[in-house]
């Protein structure tokens, strides 16, 4: 049998914890930031489907 993943037990002190606490708060404002700049850009180029147009149709370049 091959071990694929371990699992380890942390006790951190106060200041520790205090200190991990800010960083997933960092983290977390982070990833909900960038995830509604994503929801935002999507929904700016949704159009109705009888109304679409590939002359139209903002396009991002490749680069």
């Amino acid at each position: 049998m091959i071990t694929l993943n371990y699992t380890y037990q942390i006790y951190p002190d106060a200041l520790q914890v205090e200190s991990l606490n800010e960083w997933l708060e960092t983290c977390r404002n982070v990833y909900n930031y960038a995830l509604r700049e994503l929801k935002d850009w999507i929904s700016s180029r949704k159009c109705p489907v009888d109304r679409c147009s590939l002359e139209s149709e903002y396009i991002i370049a490749a680069d």
